[in-house]
């Protein structure tokens, strides 16, 4: 295992980011989503996809799990890393811990960046 994982579960408070895989909904290549081109996208879908729409326009799964699209009409993305690097343990009871490197966190946030919808 590499050093410097931090362990998160996280999910910001009224309906904000989740990591959430073990709702009995298997991730999977999300709707409006083309084939893996940056590797936050990699982890969103391994990661992610169980509970968030982590493409343009696919729908999320759980319902009160909040679109990646949609992340920057509630925040600043990027003033997610210190709480992605730290780990939020608030949310439901379904969301699994896991590990991310910081190059990881990086890499998701690119993601999330490249994907919002336009204020």
């Amino acid at each position: 295992m590499r050093t410097g994982a931090a362990l998160l579960c996280f999910a910001l408070p009224l309906g904000g980011l989740s990591a959430c895989t073990n709702t009995g909904v298997s991730p999977g290549p999300a709707s409006g989503l083309a084939a893996p081109t940056l590797p936050g996208q990699e982890i969103a879908t391994r990661l992610c996809s169980g509970c968030h729409a982590i493409g343009r326009t696919d729908e999320s799964p759980h319902p009160d799990s909040l679109p990646f699209r949609s992340i920057s009409l509630r925040y600043p993305v990027r003033s997610l890393e210190e709480a992605l690097g730290e780990g939020i343990f608030v949310g439901h009871p379904d969301m699994p811990p896991f590990q991310l490197e910081p190059e990881d966190i990086d890499d998701l946030l690119d993601y999330i960046e490249a994907i919002q919808d336009p204020a």
